[in-house]
């Protein structure tokens, strides 16, 4: 391996207000014509993601797998995968990045693992060999049914029968997901040795898939119900009835907190290193991100579904979902997204035209909070419509019509709509090509300059322009169904954000102060005599004179 690890002089807090860009790999970009995109693939975009503006990629899991859940079944930690690539590929990749000024984050998955890995392979043999206890292995009751009502977020029971060991285990997504003992230390040493392997490799950080699942209740209580008025369908789709529990005990644990300082210990060793945490919790998702997040010796910042949900964000959602956050971890720091690889892309789920789609993204981009980007949400892709008989997800599967599953926000990136298959491979796509999407490729829309990917370059380099847009305070002045108005203040530096949410204009009184309209918002408000002028679906932003 080349002497490629970052121990740069970088800005410790480099990821505070940072523009992170994910990548589903098998949807990027195809390098050598299997319908599978690859990391040479990603190699070859870096110019498109350097012109985007991106502080950071996050690359989706790309280890060796048997890809019953497309990577996130891993059957070897410190591999790439075949399909993927070589370590050789993931070098280059970190220097061709870093040499960009594009830093490079990874998913690790370490709440579970694939039943095809050698550790649970060892494990499952018997019941007294060294790795025995590396995994949730439970007896069943006296009637052979499992030990407890816990329930997996694919479908069923979250335990399986093994004649094996003659021992139901746990899984809390498919049945050949099964879920590391992390009440066993040598399962712990172990996964912070995964960790190291891949900070030695170069990465500047890790996005930590299913954070909040890490650790089960020991004595394996049951979950209680839910009052039917408490359910909600935040992170799992509501014909699942994985939502009428309450998960008191099969994840959150707070044993997890130690796990997590841990960790941290092990990053603090490598400069500019962060961690994202994927906080998947229904009921007081606020609360564990905070939890992950405070006193500086855990997670660096997490995320939940509170913006990933069917509800649309307006003004009274935004304030509440920010608000909730600083209330809960004032030292403790968010990440934000509106689309990723397992929700229904938000210009669907909220069924945005182009223009709420310009101004819901500025609006992230004023947040306090860290930003995740999800590829092609810059071209404003749509969810796609994907046939049963070409549908790969084994969770749209299960749940088939009602959930058709995660395939319609992982169709290939639209490179070129003049090329085979929209430029993302010259051979068949794993899944196939959205017809809709063709007009909304990056070639086309790099050329049109009101396109919603000039747009997002555009409110990029706003946001990186204004230090208080990226780490200054969130100070709310208005807040109504259809009109959120707040300022964000760093030191003596405070940018005033409005923005109109209705179908008509609206005018407003600015704070007392000497307020200057930021020119290079996209925009078409105005400023004039202390007031702002905001057309329909329209943002102005304005810092002070003397600031």
């Amino acid at each position: 391996m080349t002497d490629i690890i970052n121990k740069s002089s970088t800005d410790p807090d480099w990821w505070k207000g940072a523009v992170i860009y994910q990548i589903y790999p098998r949807s990027y970009q195809d390098s050598n014509g299997d319908g599978i995109g690859d990391i040479p693939g990603i190699i070859d975009r870096l110019p498109y993601i350097e012109k985007l503006g991106i502080d950071c990629i996050w690359i989706s899991p790309f280890f060796t797998s048997p890809m019953l859940d497309f990577g996130y079944d891993v059957s070897d930690y410190r591999d790439i995968d075949p399909m993927f690539g070589t370590l050789g590929d993931f070098d280059r990749l970190i220097a061709e990045a870093h040499g960009r000024g594009i830093k490079v984050m990874i998913d690790l998955v370490l709440s579970h693992t694939s039943t095809e890995h050698p550790w649970f392979e060892e494990s499952r043999a018997s019941r007294s060999n060294p790795k025995a206890n590396w995994y949730v292995w439970a007896d069943p009751k006296l009637d052979g049914t499992p030990p407890n009502n816990w329930l997996s977020i694919f479908g069923g029971s979250a335990w399986e029968w093994d004649g094996e060991r003659m021992q139901y285990y746990m899984h809390n997504f498919l049945i050949e997901q099964a879920d590391l003992n992390f009440h066993e230390p040598e399962v712990q040493e172990a996964l912070i040795d995964v960790a190291r392997f891949w900070l030695e490799r170069g990465v500047d950080g890790f996005r930590l898939d299913t954070v909040n699942f890490y650790v089960h209740d020991k004595y394996l209580r049951d979950n209680p119900p839910l009052a039917p008025e408490e359910i909600n369908d935040k992170t799992a789709p509501a014909v699942n009835p994985y939502n009428f529990q309450n998960h008191l005990f099969d994840k959150s644990r707070p044993e997890n907190l130690d796990f997590l300082r841990k960790l941290r210990r092990l990053m603090n060793e490598y400069d500019a290193i962060t961690s994202v945490g994927e906080v998947g919790e229904s009921q007081r998702g606020a609360e564990v991100q905070a939890e992950y997040t405070s006193g500086g010796d855990k997670l660096h910042m997490c995320y939940d579904f509170a913006l990933l949900s069917n509800e649309l964000p307006t003004g009274p959602h935004i304030a509440d979902v920010v608000q909730t956050f600083d209330a809960l971890a004032s030292d403790g720091w968010a990440c934000w997204a509106y689309s990723n690889h397992d929700v229904v892309r938000h210009t669907s789920r909220w069924d945005l035209s182009q223009t709420k789609q310009r101004l819901y993204a500025a609006l992230l981009m004023a947040l306090k909070g860290t930003v995740c980007l999800y590829q092609g949400e810059e071209l404003g892709l749509t969810e796609a419509d994907i046939a049963f008989e070409d549908l790969q997800d084994p969770y749209g599967k299960r749940f088939w019509p009602k959930f058709k599953g995660r395939d319609g926000c992982r169709t290939p990136m639209v490179w070129d709509r003049e090329q085979k298959n929209s430029g993302f491979s010259t051979g068949k796509p794993w899944l196939p090509v959205s017809t809709g999407h063709r007009r909304m490729s990056a070639a086309a829309e790099d050329r049109d300059p009101n396109s919603v990917l000039n747009f997002y370059r555009k409110i990029i380099a706003l946001r990186k322009s204004l230090p208080a847009l990226q780490t200054g305070d969130f100070r709310p002045l208005v807040v109504e169904e259809d009109l959120l108005v707040f300022i964000r203040e760093h030191g003596n530096r405070s940018v005033y954000c409005a923005f109109n949410l209705a179908d008509a204009a609206c005018r407003l009184e600015l704070p007392a102060g000497n307020w200057a309209h930021v020119s290079d918002a996209p925009f078409n408000s105005t400023i004039a005599a202390g007031r702002a002028t905001l057309p329909p679906y329209q943002a102005v932003f304005a810092t002070a004179r003397d600031a």
